[in-house]
């Protein structure tokens, strides 16, 4: 396992990227509505990226032919846009990154279309909660799986309404100059264990979890993953970094995390701002 350490320099570059990426994110959450396509979603992104002077770290990736991955209800993660008009209700997954000068930016939210069930509401609420728990027990010093255990609990934690599953084939990353790098980050497991975090690394933090089952099948288009009960999914994602003074810094939320990590007693870096 090669993990990539980042300059301060360099992660002002991913900073540039993470930008590019969480500010097309809130403009593409801002267009979901009821006869909105994913492609409509995906011109969004595609025209944003070029007034940015920014480069797609989706498309052309391993084939993959559009901008963004869109995937929706019982589709968890790599959906390809296409001209469905969403419906009331639906949930739908946005995955997008950006490249600014070799150096990637990669995050992803779960968006309500409409008005949508308190059940898919809370799971998207979960969703979420149990990446910022994750990004929050990040420490210089402390191990990868401290983010692994943290998700894992949250998502245990709010159940009112049964079970969760947890996407186990899939997961977090390493990234900088290439969107996935070591480590991989699981969504699950024991606290204490894997790489010793230090000062200088970044991961995306990507729970992806659903109503029912964990696990999943990958459609004839051989991207589209789905549950394999046909349950609702939920994904989040954030890019962070652990910076030299030893806070962390999210790298694609557009206030560095300081609202959410705030919420959970974490202070952010300052030295991007």
């Amino acid at each position: 396992m090669s993990i990539q350490i980042k300059t301060l320099d360099q992660l002002k570059l991913m900073r540039k990227a993470g930008l590019i990426v969480g500010q097309a994110l809130e403009l593409m959450r801002a267009a979901v509505a009821p006869g909105v396509t994913s492609l409509d979603l995906d011109a969004i992104a595609a025209d944003f990226l070029k007034k940015n002077n920014a480069q797609p770290s989706f498309l052309n990736y391993h084939g993959y032919p559009n901008v963004i991955c869109a995937s929706v209800n019982q589709e968890v993660v790599h959906g390809i846009p296409n001209e469905r008009p969403m419906v009331e209700g639906d949930v739908m997954s946005i995955d997008f990154g950006a490249i600014v000068e070799g150096w990637h930016g990669d995050s992803a939210i779960s968006v309500g279309v409409g008005q949508v069930s308190p059940e898919n509401q809370l799971l998207m609420d979960t969703c979420e909660g149990s990446m910022w728990a994750g990004i929050a027990a990040a420490k210089v010093g402390g191990h990868l799986t401290d983010l692994s255990y943290a998700i894992e609990q949250y998502i245990k934690s709010e159940n009112k309404y049964g079970k969760y599953g947890i996407v186990r084939e899939y997961g977090g990353h390493g990234i900088g100059t290439e969107m996935h790098q070591d480590p991989h980050l699981l969504n699950y497991g024991p606290a204490g264990m894997g790489p010793e975090l230090k000062a200088g690394i970044a991961l995306a933090v990507e729970p992806m979890i659903t109503r029912g089952t964990e696990k999943m099948r990958v459609l004839s288009d051989d991207w589209t993953v789905v549950t394999g009960d046909g349950s609702f999914a939920a994904h989040f994602e954030q890019s962070f970094a652990l910076l030299p003074d030893g806070k962390p810094f999210v790298l694609t939320a557009l206030d560095g995390g300081k609202a959410k990590l705030g919420e959970l007693g974490v202070e952010i870096s300052d030295l991007l701002v």
